[in-house]
């Protein structure tokens, strides 16, 4: 009977001393793992199953109205900075650093139809409502006051027909209104610069390009889209669509590119060369989209539809990247991305402001010491 003994030699792994380090046996040529790819291919599927697992979107809820939030809008030159515009009227000016409102008060003998920030001083703001007015306020100075700040009207304009937007033009205090047709406005003498018939149907929706100070983009009920350049009297081009469109936004980044959203449950990304057809669609709502913005880095779009969810869409895909819902949220009727890229806030029919988080599984508030001393060791 033959026996294998395994034998080894002691000093080549005992220590001389105690005060002796231990010695290491290692294989210089290890043969290479051949589950490497499969091995990394689970590290990286459990780092995103824990991205989800730790996601908590949920932020805030602003309250204060007393109906439906169907308007927000975003100050350009200050971030902490956001109005939103109910169905009774009411406009409230919120603080998003600090999470109250600075101001509420009364525009207009019913809905508010749309709020626009000037531009250019970024001093005041201008409501249009159902009661056939065009309203402009005075900003307050402060965040740091609680509710208790009185916003002065600076003056009011009295229209024919229900304007139904308001946009300002780019790096100008000069502003457009929709309604029966398309209105460029002189902010200082409150007289119109030039008009636009673009049909017989309402036009609902008109945005100002963020770049281009001319070129404006306007959506209308009997689901056109048309843009105009206000160095011109009639309209550049029109285009129609299957079904209406509800919303249009400008890239910040690309004075070219726009979106639109649409009763067919889709968001479409529009060249402004090429409008015949559009570049790219977004899909994923199961009901009609009524609202949509872009991030600041105009790389991402949020949308608000009628399925009572907020989906949030890279600019250069067609599915949604994530999708924001709870239990007691009623229909999105406004959404908005705010200036420093951190959030994304919704506007819905049961009177509530949402805050939500751009990124799902990002931290966000003030860093402790042990991720600092964690950081320093690194």
């Amino acid at each position: 009977m033959k026996v294998k003994m395994i034998s080894r030699n002691p000093d080549d792994y005992q220590r001389e001393t105690n005060k002796d380090i231990y010695k290491v046996v290692r294989n210089w040529n290890a043969p290479p793992d051949p589950f490497r790819a499969q091995t990394e291919y689970t590290r990286a599927l459990n780092a995103t199953k824990l991205e989800r697992v730790f996601a908590k979107p949920f932020v805030a809820s602003l309250d204060g109205h007393v109906e439906g939030v169907h308007i927000l809008a975003k100050h350009p030159n200050r971030p902490s900075i956001v109005l939103s515009g109910a169905r009774d009227g009411q406009v409230i000016v919120w603080a998003l650093a600090r999470r109250h409102r600075l101001a509420t008060f009364q525009t207009h003998n019913g809905p508010v139809n749309g709020i626009s920030v000037d531009v250019a001083a970024g001093n005041s703001f201008i409501t249009v409502g159902q009661d056939c007015t065009i309203n402009r306020w005075r900003l307050p100075h402060t965040s740091n006051a609680i509710g208790g700040i009185i916003c002065d009207q600076v003056d009011s304009i009295s229209l024919d027909g229900v304007p139904h937007a308001v946009s300002h033009l780019a790096k100008s205090s000069n502003f457009v209104t929709c309604g029966d047709g398309v209105t460029v406005w002189d902010a200082q003498g409150n007289k119109r610069i030039r008009e636009y018939d673009v049909g017989h149907d309402t036009v609902h929706c008109v945005r100002a390009n963020p770049i281009e100070e001319e070129v404006l983009v306007g959506v209308a009920s009997d689901r056109s889209i048309f843009v105009i350049d206000t160095r011109q009297a009639v309209p550049l081009t029109k285009s129609t669509m299957k079904l209406r469109p509800n919303m249009v936004a400008w890239n910040p980044i690309e004075a070219y590119t726009f979106a639109v959203a649409s009763d067919d449950y889709n968001l479409y990304s529009f060249d402004l060369r090429y409008l015949d057809h559009p570049k790219l669609l977004h899909s994923g709502h199961t009901a009609a989209v009524v609202d949509l913005d872009f991030s600041p880095t105009g790389q991402e779009i949020v949308s608000g539809s009628f399925d009572r969810s907020v989906r949030i869409f890279r600019a250069n895909e067609s599915r949604s990247r994530d999708v924001y819902h709870t239990k007691r949220m009623s229909n999105v009727l406004s959404v908005l991305w705010s200036m420093d890229n951190k959030f994304v806030l919704s506007g819905s029919n049961e009177m509530n402001v949402r805050v939500w988080k751009a990124k799902a599984a990002e931290k966000l508030g003030p860093v402790s010491r042990f991720n600092i001393w964690i950081a320093n060791l690194i």
